[in-house]
Parts: structure tokens; C-alpha cells; sequence
């Protein structure tokens, strides 16, 4: 019999590659999204849809009863909801940890906690790290998140592994991109205007990972049977923004770029500004004070060796060659007009 599985947060640039790779690898797929979200990335046939209100822990039980009825359950879920923008910051909470609470303990109450369950979090969960000495962040590393966003996820992540009972893996990836993301299309659309913007005057090394070596890394995990397990997933090496912008503008075809470096005050007084203008159209904005933490974290390297050593992950795109296939993307969607 095929295993079962679960994408809750489906409706997004992450999830559909999720529900694509699981149909791939032979699971019987469900895929949980809101009322209002987005199935764009959703049209195989063979994908069960589970509807779900995060806020009524009965409607919830009623939807998950309705798909996986009597003393059925999924093998696996894969948890792939989360904010990472708010109209206001108490919504991180809501969303990234209470909704994440009311699941798995609806999951409990009804007998029906999966075999292996897959968190996403982010590496912004640990918050800066040796900004001195550039040190890789290890898997281990104490938490100590500065952004709203990030003690939303390390809260999330203490729930699932001191309060929960669920068997879990917590992934920690770094940037992710890849066609259809929006925050990377944005870097690159800029430079294919010739022109490049980066915060901060000081030394700051990026890291990636390409959407498709995430959801291998994902179904990897489940299959080698790891648990309890919590892993940092980065492409493996890191680049200065110099590097990105190189690589972009060669896929591009473009010879010269102007680099625009910004510094701190101007990207915070710019961010508190941008918040300020959404909240008064009751709109989450992109630039705010919590992303400006983000933007001006300058260690960014992190330490994959456990992720290599319990399930062989081994990303197979590098930063060119991923964005090379995004920009692929890029430009295909310019010529259908940007839909």
C-alpha cells in the first residue's frame, strides 16, 4: 500500500514543490490548505485537498476526521505552514507557533500522529551568530533570535521537542529560492536594471538553498528514519553579496551593475517608515523593523555535516546553476506578461 502523507502550508512557492516530489516518490498525497489560499501550484489530479480553519481546534478535528476517518492516519506530515511578514508582530505568534500547537494536539486528541513529522523552521530561529570570526553555525548552537519572526519558530520548535510527544525534524534552512519566489525575483529584477542593493558596510557572507534540494532533503529524511532530530540545510558553501550580484548579472547577460551599499541607519529609518505606511492600510509589509534584523545579520554560514551524516544530503544545485533555472523562469514569465 502506498504510505500517506500530509503537506500542511501547501499552498505556497515551498509547498507546491513539496506535493510535486511526494507524488513523485509514490506517496498518497494531502494537502492542507485555508479556504482562501492559493491552488495554483496545486492542479494534479491526484492531490487530496484538507481544508483547514487553524483557528477552531473543532473545525480542524472535523476536517482531519472527514479526510482520515475511523483508525486511519498519515504516515508522515510535512508542516510547512508559517508567516514570515505581519500586519502586526503579535501574529508571528498566532501563526508560526499557536496554529502549529492546535494541529499537533488535535493530531494527539484524535490518535492520529503521523510516524515522522517535519517541521520548517529557519536558521533565523538561532538569531546572529559570530559575526567576528565567521564561524559556520552549528546545528547545536544556543538560540538566541532578535527578530519576532525567529522566537516565534525557536518557540515552536521547544514546543515540538519538550512538550509535543510527536516523533519530529526540525529543519533550519537558510534562503531558499527558486522559480516563483518572490523576495530573490525581486534582487534579481534590480539587476536586470543594472542596479544592486545591499545593507550594511561590514563583511556579510549569504547562503542559499535551491527550492528543489530542500524537498529532496525533506523526503530524504523521512525515508532514512530519522527523529528528534533538528538540522541546519544550506547549499554547503556561502557567498558575499558581490558574488551573488556577479552571478546574476552573467546569467543575465548583463555587463555592468552599479552596487549600492546602504548603510544600517538609512535601511532601519526606511523599514520602520515602509511598517508604519502597511499598518495604516491595515497591509503586511515586506520592509519592517523585524526584517531589517534580518537584513543586517552579517554571518549567515552555517554547518550542514549532520544533515550530510544521517540522511546523505548533498545538494546537487550550486548558486549559479540554481540561478540559472530561476532565471530561466524569470524570463519566461516577462514574456507571458508577468502572470
Amino acid at each position: 500500500m502506498k504510505k500517506k502523507i500530509l503537506i500542511v502550508g501547501a499552498g505556497g512557492f515551498i509547498g507546491g514543490y513539496i506535493a510535486r516530489e511526494a507524488l513523485n516518490r509514490g506517496y498518497e498525497t494531502w494537502v492542507g490548505v485555508r479556504e482562501s489560499t492559493s491552488r495554483r501550484y496545486l492542479t494534479d489530479e491526484r492531490l487530496h485537498f484538507l481544508v483547514l480553519n487553524y483557528d477552531s481546534a473543532e473545525e480542524m478535528e472535523a476536517a482531519i476526521g472527514e479526510s482520515m476517518p475511523g483508525g486511519d492516519r498519515w504516515d508522515a506530515v510535512i508542516y510547512n505552514l508559517g508567516a514570515t511578514k505581519a500586519v502586526n508582530f503579535m501574529d508571528f505568534n498566532r501563526v508560526n507557533f499557536t496554529y502549529l500547537r492546535t494541529f499537533v494536539e488535535t493530531l494527539k486528541k484524535m490518535g492520529k500522529v503521523p510516524e515522522r513529522f517535519l517541521y520548517m523552521s529557519s536558521l533565523s530561529a538561532l538569531g546572529p551568530y559570530d559575526e567576528k570570526n565567521y564561524t559556520p553555525i552549528p546545528s547545536d548552537a544556543r538560540p538566541d533570535p532578535d527578530t519576532r519572526y525567529g522566537l516565534s519558530k525557536i518557540k515552536a520548535e521547544s514546543y515540538l521537542r519538550d512538550m509535543s510527544g510527536v516523533p519530529y525534524i526540525i529543519f533550519r534552512p537558510t534562503g531558499v529560492y527558486g522559480p516563483h519566489e518572490k523576495d530573490y525575483l525581486l534582487m534579481i529584477e534590480c539587476i536586470d536594471k543594472h542596479w544592486d542593493f545591499s545593507v550594511g558596510l561590514r563583511k556579510q557572507l549569504l547562503t542559499f538553498i535551491y527550492v528543489e534540494d530542500l524537498v529532496n532533503a525533506m523526503f530524504d529524511a523521512l525515508q532514512a528514519g530519522v527523529v528528534n532530530k533538528t538540522y541546519n540545510i544550506a547549499e554547503g558553501r556561502a557567498y558575499t553579496q558581490a558574488e551573488f550580484r556577479s552571478i546574476v548579472a552573467e546569467e543575465l547577460g548583463k555587463k555592468w551593475v552599479i552596487p549600492v551599499k546602504l548603510p544600517l541607519w538609512a535601511v532601519w529609518t526606511a523599514s520602520a517608515v515602509a511598517e508604519k505606511m502597511a499598518a495604516a492600510k491595515m497591509q503586511a509589509s515586506t520592509l519592517n523593523r523585524d526584517k531589517y534584523k534580518i537584513m543586517r545579520q552579517r554571518n549567515w554560514d552555517c554547518d550542514i555535516s549532520a544533515a550530510q551524516k544521517d540522511f546523505g544530503f548533498n545538494p546537487k544545485f550550486n548558486l549559479r546553476d540554481g540561478l540559472r533555472e530561476t532565471i530561466k523562469a524569470y524570463r519566461e514569465m516577462n514574456r507571458e506578461g508577468g502572470k
